[in-house]
Parts: structure tokens; C-alpha cells; sequence
């Protein structure tokens, strides 16, 4: 059934020169920012009996908040018996490390069989945060580190956490071509405008999305790289890659065919093309811990068949300086 909510609180010191779903926010933890943001958009909550249909509208010490809506029953999903790989488990997160091939959240087409399935299994109580506490995503075939939240309040500081570029997350990739340095892409991303289940470098209705990169180790025709990211827009890293002409390997909606370099043995092409996910994995996550405030980090080595084709690439690498020696 659905639940009307009636909420009332002042503003406080603490809050002021807040936007009006930031002070919300504080005011209410129970909700979450996407809720609260909706609240508002719909002209939901007031500010000393006066409605205000505005987020970014300042608040100030004393203000009268009061939010008048109704809690719709959400979607339920099954809890499933999957395993989950934990790196740390406390009271308020978890950071697991999740394996390529494993949705996060049910969507079309994947209505089961996801983490969120998993995590409701492992921790029921956990179907009382939204979202089953997760508060961003990976790609279905990329692997590598994730934090969920365990309670809504820590959700809500992740979530904040997030969205003002206050956590880290570095990525280990092998992507086509042959870089000569590290750099900077500073692109925004929106949907594709003719095919719309992709993401694509948009600069008149895309949000901002800046990945660094440098380095790591190169091959013949492909570079290991390490990137970190300022933004987490939908397939930002694999995007902005193809943005200047160096798809992951393997990528199978960003990348086309697997083209070997010359004279690449049998071996080496059949490893190349049959890696067939991008090759992308969350390797560092440094987080503040929402409720202690301790800085936390996390480390993750890339799952086997990630491991195969860096190992092929070298190999292959080497063996084409021995032929240039003779």
C-alpha cells in the first residue's frame, strides 16, 4: 500500500547556504537524494509555507521545511541464492568485487540474476535501502570493485560522496592501438542520437565526463592503461576510448572485429578474438567511510581471462622483437 509522509524541520546552522535538496538531505537521511529531488520537481516540499519546485534553491538558518508526499510501493524483487566475492563488510558498506558476466540491477531483459538479487538473499534487511543499497554501477562484463550500502544513511553520503567527486575509482584496461602518453579526455556523454541503446560523445545534450589515463605497459598494437575517473557517466571509460580512436579490446558494442597485428601467430589471433567482453576492470576504490569518515581503499587483481590476454599481448610482443633482431 502506499504511505502518505508528512515531515517537518528547521533549518539549522549546519545547513545554511545549502540547496534545498541538499538541506533536505540532511534533514530527513531516511530518503534518498533521487527521492527527495523528485519531492521537489514535484512541487512537494515548501519552505515556510511556500512551495518550491526548485533543488538549487539556498536556504537559510531558521527556514521551515515541510515535505507532504506519498511513498509508492516499489518494484520487489527475488532474492536469489548468488554468490558474492566480499573484499570488506561492516555494519553500514560492503565492497565487493564483482565478476564480469554479472548484471548489478534488474532491467529489461535481465529481470533476474543480478546483484541486487543476490544482495537481498544475503542481506534481507536490506531491501529497506533503495536500490538494495547500491550506489553505482559496472557494466554486465566488466568486473572489479563495487560499494553497496548496508542503511539508507550511508547510502545517502555515498550517493552525495559520489556526485561531488569525493570518491576515487581507477580502472585497468587494454585498449587497441599504441599510445606515445598519458592524458586527458574531457567530453561530455549523452545517448546516441541514431542508435539509442549506445552512449556517445555529445556536445550539445551530454553531461560532463572527464577520464584520465596513463600508461601501464605496451604491446604490439595495444596499450595496458590505467584511467581513474572525475565522473561515472553509462560507459564512460568505453566511450571516451572510442572518442579518440582506441576501443577496448574486446569491447563487443563499442569495438567492431579483433584485427591481430602482422604476422601474429594462430595462437595469439584465436586468444585475441576470442576474449570477447571489454576489457575493463575496477581495480582501486578509495572512498571516505560514510558513517566513521576514515579514508578507505581497496584493491582488486583483474579476474584470469583478463590476466590470459595481458600475458598473450607481452608474449606476443616479445616474440615479434626476437624476429626484428634477426
Amino acid at each position: 500500500m502506499s504511505q502518505a509522509i508528512n515531515l517537518t524541520a528547521e533549518v539549522t546552522d549546519d545547513q545554511l547556504g545549502f540547496r534545498l535538496d541538499q538541506a533536505v538531505a540532511a534533514l530527513f537521511p531516511d530518503y534518498s537524494r533521487s527521492r527527495i529531488k523528485e519531492w521537489i520537481l514535484a512541487g512537494l516540499v515548501q519552505i515556510d509555507g511556500k512551495v518550491s519546485s526548485t533543488p538549487r534553491e539556498k536556504v537559510f538558518t531558521g527556514q521551515l521545511i515541510e515535505v507532504n508526499a506519498v511513498l509508492k510501493d516499489e518494484v520487489t524483487f527475488v532474492a536469489q541464492k548468488i554468490e558474492i566475492d566480499i573484499v570488506y563488510e561492516d555494519d553500514d558498506i560492503l565492497v565487493i568485487n564483482k565478476p564480469a558476466g554479472l548484471v548489478v540491477h534488474p532491467g529489461a531483459g535481465n529481470s533476474s540474476g543480478t546483484l541486487l538479487n543476490a544482495l537481498l538473499y544475503h542481506y534481507p534487511n536490506i531491501a529497506e535501502v533503495p536500490r538494495a543499497g547500491i550506489v553505482h554501477r559496472l557494466d554486465k562484463e566488466t568486473s572489479g570493485l563495487m560499494v553497496v550500502a548496508k542503511t539508507v544513511p550511508a547510502q545517502t553520503h555515498l550517493v552525495t560522496s559520489l556526485q561531488a567527486r569525493q570518491m576515487t575509482r581507477e580502472y585497468d584496461a587494454i585498449a587497441t592501438g599504441c599510445f606515445t602518453a598519458g592524458g586527458k579526455v574531457d567530453a561530455p556523454i549523452g545517448r546516441d542520437k541514431v542508435h539509442r541503446t549506445k552512449m556517445a560523445v555529445n556536445h550539445t545534450a551530454g553531461k560532463d565526463a572527464i577520464t584520465h589515463f596513463r600508461i601501464s605497459e605496451k604491446y604490439r598494437a595495444h596499450t595496458r592503461l590505467r584511467l581513474r575517473l572525475e565522473t561515472g557517466r553509462t560507459h564512460q571509460i568505453r566511450v571516451h576510448m572510442m572518442s579518440i580512436g582506441h576501443v577496448l579490446a574486446g569491447d563487443p558494442v563499442y569495438g567492431g572485429r579483433p584485427r591481430p597485428p602482422k604476422g601474429a601467430s594462430v595462437e595469439f589471433s584465436e586468444a585475441l578474438r576470442g576474449f570477447r567482453r571489454q576489457a575493463l576492470h575496477a581495480t582501486m576504490l578509495r572512498l571516505e567511510h560514510p558513517i566513521t569518515g576514515e579514508e578507505m581503499e581497496w584493491h582488486a587483481e583483474p579476474p584470469e581471462d583478463f590476466k590470459a590476454l595481458a600475458a598473450a599481448l607481452r608474449a606476443d610482443a616479445i616474440e615479434h622483437e626476437k624476429q626484428l633482431d634477426f
